[in-house]
């Protein structure tokens, strides 16, 4: 049996609300949790007057707190916008809510114009720490952090499946380099 998925990115339509965007949003979800879809996908995007998504993971768990069976999930978090701690907090109190339905996509583009990451990040590093980062998270999210006695509290334990957005030829060589195949658009990890 064919999985069906929606990326949706809670458009604000032209003379409406963000607050209508996001009751959209969850009508969108319980319908395709009624018709049968299997996992339902928000993206990340910042500084979009026409995009409410913005807070990525509040919204995945006000959609999850709407349906009852359907996976929820991002697609994707821009890594570099966070502390992988943070994430893995954030996905663990998703997923310690909502059992065995939420999914964390990860990309590593800034998710907006590059003013907007200058104000999500503070201080752009020259160097890319996707990988390293993607490595943290998996270790907060399966409780093996190693020596830093730092823990992700929600968060260890949980295991919340990762995913890898495939938007370039980077998405598959990182996916490699974790050992994955490449499943289309995403790769999964762990």
């Amino acid at each position: 049996m064919k999985q069906y998925s929606i990326l949706d990115l809670s458009p604000v339509p032209e003379g409406k609300t963000v607050a209508d965007a996001l009751a959209n949003t969850v009508d969108l979800a319980r319908a395709a949790e009624k018709a049968g879809y299997h996992r339902y996908w928000l993206a990340e995007h910042h500084n979009m007057p026409g995009i409410a998504s913005a807070a990525t993971s509040i919204v995945i768990g006000h959609v999850a707190a709407a349906t009852r069976t359907m996976r929820v999930g991002a697609g994707g978090i821009m890594l570099p916008n966070y502390a992988p701690l943070v994430i893995a907090e954030q996905f663990g109190t998703l997923a310690t809510l909502h059992p065995g339905r939420i999914d964390l996509g990860l990309g590593r583009a800034p998710g907006t114009d590059m003013a907007t990451a200058r104000a999500l990040r503070r201080h752009m590093a020259g160097e890319d720490s996707f990988p390293n980062d993607v490595q943290e998270l998996l270790a907060y999210l399966s409780g093996t952090s190693g020596g830093s006695g730092v823990q992700a509290i929600p968060g260890a334990g949980t295991n919340v499946p990762i995913w890898i957005l495939g938007s370039s030829l980077y998405g598959a060589q990182m996916a490699a380099a974790f050992g994955q195949s490449w499943l289309g658009k995403f790769a999964q990890l762990g």
